[in-house]
């Protein structure tokens, strides 16, 4: 369902064959990537199953990206066909296209999602043209193995320039259908997608719902007030977001938590504090899911019968067939339990590895052909996991190691912040500095100095915060992610600046 329309199974199929046998006859087949550009709308689904059908790859891309990211994207994906929406927010992607495409050697067609009257070649048609076309076609026979890629994922890019995830058919079903087990999805289920598409985790929504036989309800992107909407008109059970989407949702005007008492539970995925945690619980029994996009995304998950204190404290256990270990940072052994290390991970659903980049593929796997995840975090004896931070984003100290979540988590607990995040600022004497940036609640009255005496009640005196800098938000990903590097940029500019002028 979508803004009023809606499509069966059988209607979806339908549309989904006559495209890939339209695709087919362009000479579309096994092995071409096919890139999806355009928000949650019934078009998505229809293109990656059409894609299925065929054996061919699909590009989830971000429609915000800017002309020069989607011309990496999408050549460095070597993508054959587009499949994009014709104009959004303002941006007419039919003559972003048209000045791009001569810069995309393996780009053979443009199909474009939208009503209006197009200028014809022998390289761009309509959508809906393509699936009237095919209709009634048969499909060309395909031996389709799950170990062949399903999906060629971008990364956020939080920490560099995106790299392409190859995953693969069973990485992701198999993920998708052991998450929705979980959750004890069934064909009653009407679950919400307002999580994006082109992200790992919303593709991951799709196909769980898909697998359950429940109603995807579709939201084209995700606006606080108009799921508030959607939960309640559209009988909503499932929603599943990231920590930033389940705050604003409560804090829109329209929200009741009583208005929707059909929401059973859904995921958070992402670090969320225990009072977040506490707060959702109140109107939606929601799990904790870990996860990259490397690893399908689904690595741990929490579940309706585990303890009441680790499902608030921890991202649970490992989903069925799924080993995590800890690896000691220094040399590279795994760990017993207990021991903070960094999360490696093996099983089906862990990528092929990084397109064009076998040296950064191999890196990223231990000898004993483990994931290396970059996350530092805990197993304890019973499996469950707790996240400490990324190894990359430890900060140094004087000699001392912090974890910036640690310290995250207890700022949290102020009543005036709402979201914050602490980073490392180059020193010349101490190696960094601890920064906290923080984002106050609406109409909150706070100083840098009483966040600092709050956390000298409650973090190790070398935890401290050394700076503290407020935001009115801070830069995000597509997918709902700080983006760290940037946010430390803009802050030793500001601090170097300030040191200079003293």
């Amino acid at each position: 369902m979508a803004d009023g329309r809606a499509l069966t199974y059988a209607q979806v199929n339908a549309k989904a064959a006559a495209l890939a046998a339209a695709l087919a006859e362009l000479g579309i087949g096994a092995g071409d990537r096919i890139a999806i550009v355009m928000p949650n709308w019934p078009e998505w689904v229809i293109s990656l199953l059409a894609a299925s059908k065929l054996g061919a790859t699909v590009v989830p891309v971000n429609p915000r990206l800017s002309y020069h990211e989607l011309k990496y994207q999408l050549r460095h994906a070597e993508v054959s066909v587009v499949v994009a929406l014709e104009r959004h927010h303002g941006v007419d992607y039919l003559q972003m296209f048209e000045d791009m495409i001569a810069e995309l050697p393996d780009l053979l067609y443009l199909i474009t999602v939208g009503g209006e009257e197009l200028w014809y070649d022998d390289r761009i048609f309509q959508f809906e043209d393509l699936v009237s076309s095919g209709a009634g076609r048969g499909i060309p026979a395909v031996d389709i193995d799950d170990a062949q890629d399903l999906a060629l994922m971008y990364t956020s890019g939080t920490m560099g320039k995106p790299k392409g995830v190859r995953l693969s058919h069973r990485a992701i079903v198999e993920t998708a259908q052991h998450t929705g087990e979980l959750l004890e999805m069934e064909p009653a289920d009407r679950v919400l997608a307002a999580v994006p598409f082109f992200t790992l985790f919303g593709l991951g929504v799709l196909i769980e719902t898909l697998a359950a036989g429940a109603t995807l309800v579709l939201q084209d992107e995700f606006d606080a007030v108009r799921a508030v909407a959607l939960l309640q008109q559209e009988r909503v059970t499932v929603m599943h977001g990231v920590p930033t989407m389940y705050q604003l949702i409560m804090r829109a005007p329209s929200f009741d938590a009583a208005a929707f008492p059909r929401l059973r539970t859904g995921i958070v995925a992402g670090a969320v504090s225990e009072e977040l945690v506490r707060r959702i619980r109140r109107w939606c029994n929601v799990q904790l899911s870990y996860g990259l996009t490397e690893t399908g995304p689904t690595m741990t998950m929490t579940r309706f019968g585990d303890p009441a204190e680790k499902r608030l404290t921890t991202v649970g256990r490992a989903l069925p067939g799924v080993e995590i270990k800890a690896v000691d940072v220094v040399t590279g052994a795994l760990h017993g339990p207990e021991a903070v290390g960094e999360l490696a991970v093996r099983g089906p659903n862990v990528m092929q590895g990084y397109v064009r980049m076998p040296t950064e593929t191999a890196r990223s796997f231990s000898p004993e052909g483990f994931f290396l995840t970059g996350d530092l975090g805990i197993i304890d004896e019973e499996g469950y996991v707790r996240i400490v931070g990324r190894r990359r984003e430890t900060i140094v100290r004087g000699g001392f190691r912090i974890y910036p979540r640690e310290v995250e988590d207890q700022l949290r607990a102020h009543p005036a912040v709402d979201d914050v995040c602490v980073i490392g600022i180059p020193h010349d004497i101490l190696g960094e500095l601890v920064c906290a940036c923080v984002v106050p609640v609406e109409g909150a009255v706070i100083t840098g100095g009483e966040l600092k005496a709050f956390a000298r009640d409650t973090v190790a005196e070398y935890k401290f915060p050394d700076l503290v800098r407020f935001f009115d938000a801070f830069p995000m990903t597509g997918s709902g992610k700080v983006r760290r590097r940037e946010l430390e940029r803009m802050v030793a500019l500001d601090h170097t600046a300030m040191s200079s002028a003293n």
